[in-house]
């Protein structure tokens, strides 16, 4: 079945805001997408009635079976776009996103399944997240939070949690992204910065609260 944009988007936005399980409230749904709890009410009502949510009024909502497995259609969607415009077409990672969140709304099965074949089927988008498969099955691995990663270490950049175009223009001027491998020299327990060291670069320190929007693995 198909759906408007903005019934994707109010899909989209339930699922990343209830994560593995939980209900989700009109307030939340309606500061995430910057618009007015009685907005929310009125397509709760439209998406109750197509099957793709469970909602009481008062006590939030959360997606059906249904809901997931179209969610999850429309996240698949949107990263793998952001990976052929990052991989393919060159684009900074900071605009890539901007970009998918139109791209995405195309909903040809056969094109997207022929697209993540073109890609050879990707396991994550460039900031790290997962990409379901055609089935809505998503890799996972192990990954530390880089603040929490003892000196003397070598890891591999996985996943950045604050994805804005600040965030993502920082990392990019320090030549830090997705599969870049670190050592970690020192950790600073004034200040609980990190002095690291990229393969094939100087070292230099990042702040603590850069350090907590890196997650990494460890080498083997």
């Amino acid at each position: 079945m198909n759906y408007s944009v903005s019934e994707e988007n109010y899909i989209k936005a339930i699922f990343h805001l209830q994560g593995d399980s939980g209900n989700v409230t009109t307030n939340d749904l309606a500061a995430a997408l910057h618009t007015r709890p009685a907005s929310v009410t009125d397509m709760m009502k439209k998406l109750k009635a197509k099957k793709l949510i469970s909602y009481q009024p008062y006590y939030g909502f959360k997606l059906s079976a249904e809901g997931r497995k179209t969610a999850l259609g429309i996240v698949r969607r949107h990263r793998l776009w952001e990976y052929f415009l990052a991989e393919k077409l060159n684009f900074d990672w900071e605009d890539v996103h901007e970009v998918a969140e139109h791209l995405e709304h195309v909903s040809s099965k056969k094109l997207i399944d022929k697209l993540d074949e073109y890609l050879g089927f990707p396991k994550f988008d460039p900031h790290g997240d997962p990409i379901p498969d055609s089935a809505g099955h998503m890799e996972s691995d192990a990954r530390n939070m880089l603040s929490e990663t003892e000196a003397h270490q070598m890891v591999t950049v996985a996943y950045v949690s604050n994805q804005s175009k600040e965030m993502l223009a920082l990392l990019k001027h320090r030549k830090i992204r997705i599969g870049t491998k670190l050592e970690i020299i020192k950790k600073f327990s004034f200040d609980q910065s990190l002095e690291i060291k990229p393969k094939n670069q100087q070292a230099f320190s990042i702040s603590e609260t850069l350090a907590k929007n890196i997650f990494v693995t460890h080498e083997q």
